[in-house]
């Protein structure tokens, strides 16, 4: 059986890329693939962590992140931003779009295990921030 490790670990550092200017110390939300913006009302379900510093537009930025990252195969598309559960084999699905997760969808049993940081096809590893 081979070993796992998470990619990044609670309060760890992960670049992305700003989409928008962003400031030190704010949070962040994601806003495409590898990529954040300043959270907001609207995004505040895609909340990913906190800016470590000033960073333009398609800068690199580091952000201290919320939770664990994990890479793991898709079932189904799934893109930055969305909600995920964890799916059929081991893998993950998007539970709602750009990280909107309906009562219905808990209702469901289909509990928000994190928000994907990338944007992947069904089969193919998706990055993904535990909450």
């Amino acid at each position: 059986m081979p070993s796992y490790l998470p990619l990044h670990m609670p309060g760890d550092t992960i670049t992305l890329k700003a989409s928008a200017n962003v400031t030190g110390g704010q949070r962040v939300a994601v806003s495409g693939n590898r990529s954040v913006a300043t959270a907001t009302a609207a995004t505040k379900a895609a909340y990913v962590g906190v800016a470590a510093f000033d960073a333009a537009t398609n800068g690199d930025v580091t952000v201290y992140g919320r939770g664990m990252v994990h890479e793991t195969l898709a079932s189904g598309a799934i893109t930055a931003g969305d909600h995920i559960t964890s799916a059929n084999a081991g893998r993950v699905a998007a539970v709602a779009t750009a990280g909107t997760a309906t009562a219905a969808d808990i209702n469901n049993a289909r509990a928000v295990d994190g928000i994907a940081l990338t944007t992947a096809a069904d089969g193919v590893p998706v990055l993904w921030m535990a909450i």
